[in-house]
């Protein structure tokens, strides 16, 4: 396997024929994928998502991939084509199309439904090019075969990119769930078709490569929902992804069955689910779904919810349900069922919220107890039969964390693949397909771009080292009146804290330190009084370390007397 060195240069320009790949987000990570391809001079991007923040990173909406290296190459992009719905392959569109409004957005129906709804909250109006399964289409000098794919959210798609330097099969987010509820596969035969014509360059999903065996169908949740909607003395809260159309679907038909009236909680799910509805994805039987008002009148036991908030986010209706901050008040003998995944670094957010909701007295159904969540992507066993049946040239793991992305080139090698053609990527690492070889031959910038409110890319890492540091260490504002002439203090210093625990004497040590800093400064002719704040900063943040092992950040004002 070849893997990306630190020590990667600038990309050499693109061969005359090769077909240059570069995955700006999904390697290394899940979520924010986007990968740009590029050929006879034109892109061609497949997905831009966003990725959600870690604790470490406070303040922060989401995370972008960085534009920057296609930034001066806008007006070469030829289209953007998504896979499907989820937030980490659409979420970065609308900062995309405030850079080039026009590029053309191709996705299925429901994927560009979801998509133009954010897309109204930023005001931007896409040009969209609707396709479905079976269609064939040029952008440039691209032509995308789209295959249909079964994941978690309903009309996701692979797409097959055919150049002249070669094949490329994207397969997107998918799995090989044999029974889905809209009987709507993956379609191996159309894998094979393409197999037999020549996959040059096969980038598979890797979030489940570590999973042995096969992905249980969505199916066998029946038993462990119906149950709770038949048993439950109650009211029955659901909680999922605002996207989960299928999961949702068979939420809606157990309510139906044991006769409970069902409301949609929370924005963004009354949004997609209006969606789904209006396009046919969501069968919902008529007078099934009530508002939450018409709730008030029925009696607990006919009653099921429907909301957001399965990961633990602090604004979603079932954290503030839980920290009694919603109009739905939680109590004794109501369940919660919890029908979605622990997406990695959510797990303490979600079991405080279980918690919470147990407090109060609701009885909490959840992955870790109750057959209620299967997940979207292929196991080691589905991604093998695929790599049987493709017999790519090479293969490029996409969508996954270090360990997801080593599985998944192991399992192509297991099935004869050579092993110097699986190349292991990270986020702007340059892959080159020149005469049917894919090796990788440089680097381009991929950093972290931060939405802070309405900032975009404001938030530095730097600034996160400030938030943190201000978290866990507090601040010291130190005033000091400073006499022009003789550059000695011409009154006590004023100290302000917040944060650092301190009481009236504690800073009265540090007096002699600020002089003796002053004094030491105007023996050097250090009169600038940016630079005496310098000094002064350091010279408290020493003193704090020292005293109080602790590293507040240091905020110097230096006042001319």
């Amino acid at each position: 396997m070849s893997h990306p060195h630190p020590e990667l240069k600038a990309a050499p320009p693109l061969p005359e024929g090769g077909l240059r790949v570069v995955a700006l987000g999904g390697l290394g990570e899940i979520g924010r994928n986007m990968t740009v391809f590029e050929y006879a001079g034109k892109l061609l991007i497949v997905d831009c998502g966003v990725l959600f923040p870690e604790e470490t990173q406070p303040g922060v909406d989401v995370i972008l991939p960085d534009f920057t290296s296609i930034r001066d190459r806008l007006d070469d992009i030829v289209a953007v084509v998504l896979t499907h719905g989820h937030e980490d392959h659409i979420g970065g569109v609308p900062y995309l199309l405030r850079e080039r409004s026009d590029i053309p957005v191709v996705g299925s129906k429901l994927t560009l439904a979801f998509l133009e709804a954010k897309l109204k909250e930023h005001g931007i109006r896409p040009r969209t090019v609707r396709v479905r399964e079976g269609d064939r289409r040029g952008f440039g000098p691209y032509d995308c075969e789209f295959v249909a794919v079964n994941h978690s959210i309903p009309d996701s798609l692979a797409v097959a990119i055919r150049t002249g330097a070669g094949m490329v099969l994207h397969t997107g987010d998918f799995k090989m769930d044999q029974f889905p509820l809209d009987d709507r596969i993956t379609d191996l035969r159309a894998f094979a078709r393409l197999g037999e014509e020549g996959v040059d360059l096969f980038l598979t999903d890797s979030t489940n490569a570590e999973v042995p065996g096969f992905t249980t169908s969505e199916r066998e949740l029946n038993p462990a929902i119906e149950q709770v909607m038949r048993t439950a003395p109650r009211r029955v809260i659901v909680s999922s992804f605002a996207s989960h159309v299928h999961r949702i679907q068979q939420v809606l038909d157990a309510a139906h069955e044991h006769g409970r009236k069902v409301a949609f909680v929370g924005r963004s799910m009354v949004r997609n689910m209006g969606i789904a509805r209006d396009l046919g994805y969501l069968k919902v039987p008529s007078g099934l779904v009530v508002s939450t008002k018409e709730l008030e009148k029925l009696p607990d036991h006919k009653i099921a919810l429907v909301c957001t908030g399965s990961q633990g986010e602090p604004m979603a209706a079932l954290s503030r349900m839980a920290n009694r901050d919603h109009m739905i008040r939680i109590g004794k003998g109501d369940t919660v069922l919890l029908a979605s995944s622990l997406i990695p670094g959510n797990e303490n957010a979600i079991y405080r919220v279980i918690n919470g909701l147990t407090r109060w007295g609701a009885h909490v159904v959840h992955k870790g107890n109750a057959k209620v969540h299967v997940s979207g992507h292929a196991s080691a066993g589905e991604l093998v039969y695929c790599y049987n049946i493709v017999k790519p040239r090479n293969v490029m793991p996409v969508h996954g964390e270090w360990r997801h992305l080593r599985a998944n080139g192991d399992l192509a090698i297991r099935t004869g693949v050579d092993p110097d053609r699986v190349v292991i990527a990270e986020d702007g690492v340059v892959v080159d397909l020149v005469d049917g070889r894919a090796s990788i031959t440089g680097k381009v910038p991929a950093g972290n771009v931060y939405v802070d409110g309405m900032e975009v890319g404001g938030a530095t890492e730097a600034s996160l080292k400030d938030r943190l540091t201000l978290a866990a260490e507090g601040v010291i504002t130190v005033v000091a009146i400073v006499d022009a002439d003789t550059g000695a203090l011409a009154e006590a210093p004023d100290f302000l804290a917040r944060g650092f625990v301190h009481d009236d004497a504690t800073f009265e040590p540090v007096v002699p330190v600020i002089e003796k800093t002053l004094a030491t400064a105007a023996e050097e002719g250090v009169g600038d009084a940016r630079q005496l704040e310098q000094l002064l900063a350091r010279a408290v943040a020493n003193w704090a370390f020292r005293t109080h092992r602790r590293k507040p950040l240091i905020i110097p004002v230096i006042i001319d007397a």
